[in-house]
C-alpha cells in the first residue's frame, strides 16, 4: 500500500480499523522493587586489606633448626571439618579439591584483590595459615643416596570444602563474583566463588538428592556389601568417604 493510498483513508475507516487494533490499558501499574540491602550489622576494621603473608614461618628462637618434615598427603585427602563456613555470612572462595598453596598462590590472591576490590566499603580477611610445611628437594644431577634433601620451600595444605579467604562490606555478590572466580582459576587446586546463598542451595541440592536417589546401588552400596570385591580394590580412603574424595 502506497503512501497516497493511505492519505485517502476517511475518518470513518481509521475509526474501524481501531476497533481491530490491541486495546491497551494506560493505568500506571504498582512497582514493586525489593527493598535495599541494609549493612548496619557490618563492621569494618581499621586495616581492611590482606596482610602480607611471609614466606618463611618464624620461629621464636633463632638457634632452632628448621625441621624437614615428611610428604603428610593425609592433610590434603578428605574434606575439610573445621574451616567449611564463612564467618561473615557472605562471600569468599572455597576449594573443591585438595592441594597445597605456596607462597606465589599467596601473592596471587592478595595482589588480585588489592587492585580490583573498593577498599573503602569492603574489606578481606585470609582464613588459612601461612606456609608453614617443609618441602625438601635435591640438587639437579644429583645421585641418590646420602640423606633427605634440603628444604626448598613451603606449603600450606587445603582440603575439599576448606575457606581460602572472605570477602565483606557493602556489596553484592555480583559485584566480587567475576573477581573472585578468576583468582579461584589460577590457585593449584580446584575452587570456586561462593557465597552464603549458594552454599546453603548447594547442601540443599546434595540432601534433596540423596533422599531422592531412586538407584539404590551407590558407592557406598557397593563397598559396604563388597560386591565385585570392592574392599579388596579401592583405596583405604574410599572405605571412609566412598569414592567422593581423590
Amino acid at each position: 500500500m502506497t503512501l497516497q493510498r493511505m492519505l485517502k483513508f476517511t475518518t470513518s475507516q481509521l475509526t474501524g480499523c481501531a476497533a481491530l487494533l490491541p486495546q491497551v490499558n494506560n493505568v500506571r501499574g504498582i512497582k514493586n522493587f525489593k527493598p535495599p540491602i541494609l549493612y548496619e550489622h557490618i563492621q569494618m576494621p581499621e586495616r581492611p586489606k590482606l596482610h602480607y603473608i611471609d614466606r618463611v614461618p618464624n620461629y621464636s628462637n633463632s638457634q632452632i633448626r628448621p625441621p624437614k618434615m615428611h610428604k603428610m598427603l593425609g592433610l590434603m585427602r578428605g574434606p575439610e571439618t573445621v574451616h567449611n563456613k564463612l564467618i561473615h555470612k557472605q562471600y569468599g572462595i572455597q576449594a573443591t579439591g585438595g592441594g597445597r598453596m605456596r607462597f606465589v598462590h599467596f601473592e596471587v590472591i592478595r595482589m588480585g584483590l588489592l587492585r580490583k576490590l573498593d577498599w573503602s566499603r569492603m574489606f578481606a580477611i585470609w582464613r588459612v595459615d601461612s606456609p608453614w610445611q617443609a618441602v625438601t628437594k635435591k640438587g639437579q644431577g644429583q645421585r641418590m643416596g646420602g640423606g633427605k634433601g634440603n628444604i626448598d620451600h613451603y606449603v600450606t595444605p587445603i582440603r575439599s570444602g576448606r575457606i581460602i579467604i572472605e570477602i565483606a562490606g557493602h556489596c553484592e555478590y555480583v559485584e566480587v563474583k567475576d573477581i573472585l572466580s578468576k583468582i579461584s582459576a589460577k590457585l593449584p587446586f580446584k575452587a570456586k566463588a561462593v557465597s552464603q546463598e549458594t552454599m546453603e542451595w548447594d547442601l540443599a541440592k546434595e540432601q534433596w538428592q540423596s533422599e531422592n536417589n531412586q538407584n539404590k546401588y551407590t558407592m557406598e552400596y557397593l563397598i559396604k556389601n563388597n560386591m565385585d570385591d570392592l574392599q579388596r580394590k579401592v583405596k583405604k580412603i574410599d572405605h571412609l568417604y566412598f569414592g567422593k574424595y581423590v
